[in-house]
């Protein structure tokens, strides 16, 4: 099992000034239909920043505008200090989709040899790509199954090869759609302490999406979403309090009344 702390960790001091990710009247429209809707928010270094919100209110699509693979894009979108899908950011993030992207006909360490030879070409790099492959699978405590074909791993195996693959080159922000989805208690709780043991050790951004309202507690910043819109963006701490609830989930429902309310209010004195 990965041993690492249960306890949110505070978030180490990051220059409020020098974001990870900066939106500015960010919107994305798929045919007619607006899905995201002038988004502003920025994300800060060093942290664990929760996207929440019901499935269907934009999450995925914000994640792929993040790291450059959505179409249709308006408005302002900085990525470490790049626009988004800058080809200099490609080594820089790790992308894990909720699809597990791994090639059921290879092991687990045949898996990670494939994308650290895309990541770090040449022969020069053997040694190196070689001591990636072998941390990355520790990371994520694959390495009793590391010869093991990955068409007979379990879904939550099959998905911590895949936030191996995006820990391949200690990336600077990790972009990770709905990672706990369908795992057991037991291995959400692994892979949170992993997620805090990567922001603290490494100093790394990571940006984690989830519809699952707990997790919102383990996140040191949160950005709450319904229907394409930026509810909140501030700290569990902070939205509790604002709110007069005791969880974050209660937190959401009465934002969500206030928005509502505040469209049903714009309706009338129309």
């Amino acid at each position: 099992m990965m041993n690492y702390s249960a306890v949110r960790s505070d978030p180490p001091d990051t220059p409020d000034n020098n974001p990870a990710i900066r939106a500015d009247a960010l919107s994305v429209v798929r045919g007619t239909r607006p899905v995201l809707r002038d988004l502003d928010f920025t994300v800060p270094r060093g942290q664990i920043t929760g996207l929440l919100g019901p499935s269907g209110c934009g999450k995925t699509t914000l994640m792929r505008a993040i790291v450059g693979t959505q179409a249709k894009v308006t408005g302002t979108l900085d990525v470490l200090g790049r626009p988004a899908g800058h080809p200099t950011l490609r080594t820089r993030i790790g992308y894990v989709t909720q699809a597990p992207s791994v090639y059921d006909d290879l092991t687990i360490r045949q898996n990670l040899a494939y994308f650290a030879a895309i990541l770090d070409p040449g022969h020069a790099a053997a040694d190196r790509r070689h001591e990636n492959v072998t941390r990355a699978i520790a990371d994520v405590d694959l390495t009793s199954h590391a010869d093991a074909l990955a068409g007979n791993l379990s879904g939550g195996q099959r998905s911590r090869v895949s936030l191996a693959v995006a820990l391949l080159g200690t990336p600077e922000l990790l972009v990770l759609d709905e990672p706990t989805v369908g795992l057991d208690p037991v291995l959400r709780r692994d892979l949170w302490n992993l997620f805090h043991s990567i922001a603290a050790s490494r100093g790394a951004t990571l940006l984690i999406s989830s519809h699952v309202m707990d997790e919102a507690e383990r996140c040191h910043r949160l950005l709450l979403m319904r229907e394409g819109r930026i509810l909140a963006d501030d700290t569990p701490d902070v939205l509790r309090t604002r709110t007069n609830s005791e969880t974050v989930e209660a937190a959401f429902l009465h934002l969500v009344d206030e928005a509502v309310a505040a469209a049903g209010a714009k309706e009338t004195m129309r």
